[in-house]
């Protein structure tokens, strides 16, 4: 029998063992059996056992409820002998069955012991429970034990090594996902200052960390040229202390040195418990993004990292030559603009304070950034059918006659006429507000007799944006009114001439309008 002979064992002898050097650390082995001796025997018949370098570190249980509190404590056992009869007849095979169900470890080996054959038939017992092996103590000597254990380890680590490897698979997978759909966001993000923050954003998910980041741009002109000592590096966004950080903020002297260091080696940069990202673009611009706190970083996120660093710069250029684009148009829109209203004598930096009023009555109103943008961007148009209409009829100080204002009442079908069929959103929201913006609420307005939602919200914002500003400024047929004589006219159109709800929202947010006006001066 095993105790028989273990007692040959040198340990009893007195003689020490050979200690061998660890490889790393040992395989847990779990002993289910109510006989102590039992436990005692079994860690002295394998007190020399060695596995790629590995020994064994024995869990002793003496009841089946005993080990299942073990097993939900300790996570990476790899073999259990487990006896039949202990606290009841079968308390080995309901843990063997608990184990597999509703514990759901697959990859424990389990071996079966018993006194008592005749309790659990190993026919019964190999076919109706997922063990691994079954040995009667009877038969189950020192040399058989050490086979056993063996067999048994062995296909636990082929089965760890293949979990791990799905495990890998499954979280590079994971991670691409991620990357896309971080790099994804960031090219919905229109304005730099959003994609700064964006990018932020979508690095610490990225890395699912919350520590303390910078998103800086540095001309990568200086860096090519050598002098990466005096590159100037701008910060963009920042999080944490770095939250209200301006643009010329003098960066702690070891943040510096790495972003530096980074600039040289032309990389993105892990070291001890910071990260450096390296993003080139074509356009002349390296933006660098630190973060701290990264130690837990592993070699995927690396990876995925620098995968998103490629889609960033791919993402930031596309940002600066769209906003290039679009900063073109709207500099050409409001140039162009300015030279309609100059014509008519209208005051000097109308169509800049029209601008700013419709963004800001639009975001009110809970349009999205985009369309507050877009029609800031658009409203500069409003007016220009004026262009097509004569001196004699537009610079006329005095009341115009019935003939002179049907030929004034065609400027909006005119400037639409000019906008129209452009697949650009500018233009297109430009020659809506340009038809739109002279039509009233209550659908006595022009050209076309629209009324209340017929009328597109956009020319709804512009047309009580343009009353107020021609209210309180001086034109060539009248003086500016004081503001409160202006709002009280406005108040008499609510309903009428302006979307009451618009109306209102403007009124009751008056200071953010008469602040723009105060921006926005008359030259």
């Amino acid at each position: 029998m095993l105790i028989d002979l273990a007692k040959k064992n040198p340990l009893f002898s007195g003689k020490k063992s050979v200690e061998t050097a660890e490889c790393g650390p040992p395989w847990k082995v779990l002993v289910v059996d109510d006989e102590p001796d039992v436990h005692t025997v079994t860690k002295l018949a394998l007190s020399r056992f060695r596995l790629d370098g590995r020994a064994l570190a024995f869990i002793n249980a003496y009841s089946g409820e005993q080990a299942k509190e073990l097993l939900k404590q300790e996570q990476d056992v790899a073999i259990a002998f487990i006896d039949v009869v202990m606290e009841s007849d079968h308390a080995g095979l309901e843990l063997i069955k608990w184990i597999r169900e509703e514990l759901c470890n697959k990859t424990i080996r389990l071996v079966l012991r018993t006194g008592q054959p005749g309790q659990a038939p190993e026919e019964d017992v190999i076919v109706n429970y997922d063990i691994n092996d079954y040995k009667a103590k009877s038969e189950l000597d020192s040399r058989k034990l050490m086979t056993s254990v063996y067999s048994a380890l062995r296909s636990y680590r082929d089965i760890m090594e293949i979990e791990q490897a799905r495990r890998a698979q499954l979280n590079h997978r994971m991670g691409l996902e991620r990357v896309l759909e971080a790099t994804a966001g960031l090219f919905e993000l229109r304005t730099l200052h959003r994609f700064a923050d964006g990018l932020l954003t979508q690095v610490a998910t990225l890395l699912n960390l919350d520590n303390e980041t910078l998103l800086l741009t540095c001309n990568s002109m200086d860096a090519i040229s050598g002098h990466v000592d005096s590159a100037e590096i701008e910060i963009l966004a920042g999080t944490g202390q770095f939250a209200n950080s301006s643009s010329k903020t003098v960066l702690p002297e070891h943040i510096d040195k790495l972003l530096r260091s980074a600039l040289t080696q032309k990389r993105c940069l892990y070291e001890d418990n910071y990260f450096v990202g390296y993003f080139p673009t074509k356009n002349g611009l390296i933006n660098l993004l630190y973060m701290d706190g990264i130690d837990k970083i592993d070699d995927l996120d690396k990876k995925l990292i620098d995968i998103f660093a490629i889609n960033v710069g791919v993402a930031f250029e596309n940002l600066l030559l769209n906003q290039e684009v679009e900063d073109t148009q709207s500099e050409l829109i409001l140039r162009l603009g300015d030279v309609v209203e100059s014509r008519s004598k209208e005051a000097a930096n109308h169509v800049k304070r029209m601008a700013e009023y419709c963004s800001q009555l639009a975001l009110l109103a809970g349009l999205s950034e985009y369309d507050a943008d877009l029609l800031r961007r658009a409203s500069p148009m409003h007016d220009i059918g004026k262009i097509a209409i004569p001196d004699a009829v537009l610079l006329k100080p005095g009341k115009l006659n019935d003939d002179e204002w049907q030929i004034m009442r065609q400027h909006p079908s005119i400037g639409h006429q000019i906008l129209a069929n452009s697949e650009r959103p500018i233009l297109n929201a430009a020659s809506i507000i340009a038809l739109q913006h002279h039509e009233k609420y209550d659908g006595s307005g022009y050209p076309s007799n629209l009324k209340q939602d017929e009328i597109h919200i956009f020319a709804r914002i512009v047309a009580i944006a343009d009353v107020f500003d021609a209210l309180s400024h001086t034109r060539c047929y009248k003086s500016a009114w004081p503001l409160e004589e202006v709002l009280t006219e406005m108040r008499k159109g609510a309903g009428k001439h302006f979307d009451p709800n618009l109306l209102e929202l403007f009124i009751q947010n008056i200071e953010i309008f008469i602040q723009v006006k105060e921006n926005w001066k008359d030259l």
